[in-house]
């Protein structure tokens, strides 16, 4: 996946969960030769390719969330980053075009992308998804997995920070009240998230599945402004804390609700 993973856990579960995010990482990277993921691109426009349930599940739950978001998170953005930024084997006006997840067609335990030149990116989504299916295989009663922005806690209650890359100091801090995950997405490192963010400069949702606290987060940095607000006001089951440019903060209900208190530093909170 490209990046750390802190993962607190007795030492035999903890090798456990580092081997099946591995294995995972196997199938799902686009930047391994022959990973599922990378098979299925390299015959986009040509045949579907089979593929294992761990791989068959991202995409089907990608493709949910795409339908929810009503397209703001899109897997086959990979023609952008992947064909265009990455390979340059197109431009990046032709990937724009091939931009398309209702291209994506499953069939069985079958993927298939309908047009040459399209590719799968699961980087807005891979590491919540590993996350919760460790969390599921290693089955204990307690412990704490996380991947770079992306994290789930459950069994017991821990300090949790959301970092503000503003001042590159803590933007909110506390205890979780009950099991949860967390995901931050933001473009300040690099731009990977391709969208209309505006003034919004960070995005972590709370919730009780981190695959799909992932994908929103993903999800809701590229929306614009109008569309994201009409998302978060029509799904409030999600936790939101959204911060801006100018350092204000929007925070909702249902985040609150996962922490026993959270502390917030130097943001106006809206």
């Amino acid at each position: 996946m490209g990046t750390y993973a802190i993962i607190d856990l007795p030492s035999q579960k903890a090798y456990q969960a580092y081997r099946f995010m591995k294995e995972l990482e196997e199938k799902l990277s686009d930047y391994i030769e022959d990973s599922e993921v990378s098979k299925i691109n390299q015959k986009a426009g040509v045949e579907p390719v089979e593929v294992s349930a761990d791989t068959l599940e991202v995409i089907k739950k990608s493709l949910w969330l795409s339908e929810l978001t009503e397209g703001a998170f899109d897997i086959t953005v990979g023609a952008i980053t992947i064909r265009a930024r990455r390979l340059r084997e197109i431009s990046e006006d032709q990937a724009r075009n091939l931009v398309n997840y209702k291209k994506v067609r499953v069939k069985g335990s079958s993927v298939f992308l309908e047009e040459k030149g399209m590719a799968i990116d699961l980087g807005g989504i891979g590491k919540g998804f590993a996350i919760q299916k460790a969390y599921e295989f290693i089955k204990t009663d307690k412990g704490f997995i996380s991947i770079a922005g992306d994290l789930r806690v459950w069994g017991h209650k821990r300090l949790l920070a959301v970092y503000n890359p503003i001042n590159g100091k803590i933007l909110a801090q506390g205890y979780n009240k009950k099991d949860l995950c967390l995901s931050t997405s933001g473009n300040y490192r690099r731009e990977h998230i391709i969208g209309k963010s505006g003034k919004l400069l960070q995005v972590t949702v709370a919730y009780e599945d981190c695959t799909l606290a992932d994908g929103l987060s993903t999800a809701l940095l590229a929306m614009d402004n109008k569309k994201r607000w009409d998302f978060i006001e029509k799904h409030p089951q999600f936790g939101y804390l959204l911060l801006f440019s100018d350092g204000s903060v929007y925070v909702n209900k249902t985040f609150l609700e996962f922490f026993e208190s959270l502390e917030f530093f130097g943001s106006g909170i809206k």
